[in-house]
């Protein structure tokens, strides 16, 4: 596996670097066939965030992207956070595909040959719903949008651009800017 490393506005320490490429490679113990890793360091420049080192790792294989993005205190520490991230994240991934592979069934055989097993699809995955929730969406300018989403001190909030007349959502990023995304 290509493992790379680079900081972005930072200086990534030899040994950092050396720590942060053994500690990656050994995901892919995990599942084997992942072709690349990239490791980027930054440090996160607002004095309130605790956390300020940031490791973020993306792997690719499989035709499969697994990202995983940590914060902490120092940059060793964020490495292991995203190693142990990354192998939970692997492992749900090789679940998914052995299953999928397990459930195949090969056209070329009668149906009254291939077990009852094989025959019934994959089921969905669940997914348990413990809250909702219903309200009126608002008519209103994103810069307003985003004052309601302070004052409800949430991270997003949905309502009608007045501008494109169509659903849209403010939200807060990481950076603490705020983003817009106008649905089509």
């Amino acid at each position: 596996m290509e493992v790379t490393v680079s900081g972005r506005h930072t200086t990534v320490s030899e040994k950092l670097r050396n720590y942060a490429i053994d500690k990656i490679s050994k995901c892919e113990r995990v599942i084997g066939g992942m072709e690349r890793a990239e490791i980027h360091f930054w440090e996160e420049k607002n004095p309130r965030v605790e956390n300020r080192e940031v490791c973020e790792v993306t792997m690719l294989g499989h035709g499969h992207h697994v990202r995983t993005k940590v914060s902490a205190p120092d940059g060793f520490t964020a490495v292991d956070l995203a190693e142990d991230k990354l192998e939970r994240q692997l492992r749900k991934l090789k679940t998914k595909v052995m299953n999928r592979k397990q459930g195949r069934v090969r056209p070329d055989l009668e149906p009254e040959l291939v077990p009852e097993s094989l025959l019934s699809e994959e089921p969905e995955p669940v997914y348990r719903i413990v809250k909702s929730k219903s309200f009126d969406v608002s008519v209103m300018a994103p810069d307003a949008a985003a004052l309601q989403m302070d004052l409800l001190n949430h991270d997003f909030y949905l309502f009608t651009n007045e501008q494109t007349q169509r659903a849209a959502v403010v939200y807060r990023r990481d950076d603490g800017d705020i983003g817009l995304i106008d649905v089509d």
